[in-house]
């Protein structure tokens, strides 16, 4: 495929994570969305955001449950083949999980200079000790994934400061 086309999937595909992280902003969940897509028919084979705060699991991260729906949908723990996408670099927790689920690609948005788990804290999906290293892609649709994580912590923040001024009074 022409690296053009490719781009141009990717920027599709980032905006329908981007769709489920707008989910996971509505339901004051931080807003991290992804989809898993089948590399040969660009069929969406499944999508998910955070859920953590609604679910009370630490686990809840977009990325996970994408890969636990795909799992069960699927029917096979391997998911070779497929390409997530997700608008926040991955953390070490999923990070792992895509490397042991063996996801093809991973292709996010914005970088997390806290936790993230593919360049900017760990790389370990490019560990060469593991027996999986899927290929990875950055940066696509960076301005937009970024903003909606610091337009929800902008907010969180002035509600949070509201709150404590009103328990001041």
């Amino acid at each position: 495929m022409p690296e053009e086309q490719t781009l141009k999937d990717d920027e599709y595909y980032m905006q329908e994570a981007l769709q489920e992280a707008q989910l996971a902003y509505d339901l004051a969940e931080v807003p991290i969305g992804a989809v898993l897509v089948d590399n040969a028919t660009g069929e969406i084979v499944t999508r998910g955001h955070n859920m953590r705060e609604i679910w009370h699991d630490a686990t809840a991260h977009a990325e996970l449950i994408a890969i636990q729906k795909a799992c069960k949908d699927l029917g096979r723990w391997r998911l070779s083949g497929l390409t997530l996408y997700v608008t926040i670099e991955p953390c070490p927790m999923c990070a792992g999980a895509i490397v042991m689920s063996r996801v093809d690609r991973v292709v996010y948005g914005s970088t997390d200079s806290r936790a993230g788990a593919c360049e900017s804290v760990f790389n370990i999906p490019g560990n060469e000790h593991l027996n999986h290293r899927p290929e990875i892609t950055a940066g696509v649709l960076q301005a937009e994934c970024a903003g909606i994580m610091k337009r929800f912590f902008k907010e969180r923040r002035a509600q949070k400061k509201q709150a404590k001024q009103a328990a001041q009074e």
